[in-house]
C-alpha cells in the first residue's frame, strides 16, 4: 500500500459500484474491492460489514433524518404536510448523488437479494413513520396508510430521477409525485 489517502469509505464504495457494474454483485469480491479502491480487506471491514453494506450504508441515518423531520412538523400540520417536508429533507441527502444512485440502483435491479433488502429497508422506513404520525395523534389506519404513501411518492419519485435522461431535480419530481397522489386521492 502507498501513502495514506483521504476518504477511504467512500473510495471503497466507488470501486465496489464499478465491480459490480462490470462483473456484477455475486462475482464480486471484497478483495477485489479493496485492491481496486488501493485499500486492504481489514480497511474495508473498518468501513462495512459486508459487500451489501456498501449499497445500504446511510439507510438508518435516512431514515431517521426522514422520521425526525416529520416529528418536528408544526403540530398544526396536516398528517401529508408534515410527510412532505420529511420528503423535503431526505431530498436534500440525495443532492449531488444522481449518477452515484444510478449506479446503485442498477447493481440492486439486477440481484434479487439486493432487491429484497430494498424492500424490507422501505418496508423498515413506512413502519417508522406511521409510528411517528401516531405519536402525533394520528389514528390508525390513517397513520400506516399516510406512512405508507409517503414511502411511495419517495419511491417513484427517486425512480423517475434516476431514470436516463432525466434533468429535473429530486425536490421538484417528490413535489410532483406528492400532487399526483393528492389528487388521486381527491378523485381528481
Amino acid at each position: 500500500m502507498g501513502r495514506w489517502e483521504p476518504n477511504a469509505r467512500g473510495r471503497l464504495a466507488e470501486a465496489a459500484l464499478e465491480l459490480y457494474g462490470e462483473r456484477g454483485f455475486e462475482q464480486t469480491t471484497v478483495a477485489e474491492i479493496a485492491k481496486r479502491a488501493g485499500l486492504t480487506e481489514r480497511t474495508f471491514f473498518r468501513h462495512y460489514a459486508d459487500k451489501r453494506e456498501v449499497l445500504f450504508a446511510g439507510s438508518a441515518e435516512l431514515e431517521q433524518l426522514f422520521v425526525e423531520t416529520v416529528a418536528g412538523a408544526p403540530p398544526s400540520a396536516a398528517p401529508m404536510d408534515a410527510l412532505a417536508e420529511g420528503l423535503d429533507a431526505v431530498c436534500a441527502v440525495f443532492a449531488d448523488r444522481r449518477e452515484f444512485a444510478r449506479k446503485r440502483h442498477a447493481v440492486i435491479a439486477a440481484t434479487a437479494e439486493l432487491r429484497e433488502r430494498e424492500l424490507i429497508k422501505l418496508a423498515s422506513m413506512a413502519a417508522a413513520l406511521a409510528g411517528t404520525l401516531r405519536g402525533r395523534g394520528v389514528a390508525e389506519p390513517a397513520a400506516s396508510l399516510t406512512a405508507e404513501a409517503g414511502v411511495a411518492v419517495f419511491k417513484v419519485a427517486f425512480e423517475r430521477w434516476i431514470a436516463a435522461g432525466e434533468e429535473r431535480p429530486l425536490p421538484q419530481l417528490m413535489r410532483d409525485s406528492l400532487q399526483q397522489l393528492k389528487a388521486v386521492a381527491t378523485g381528481g
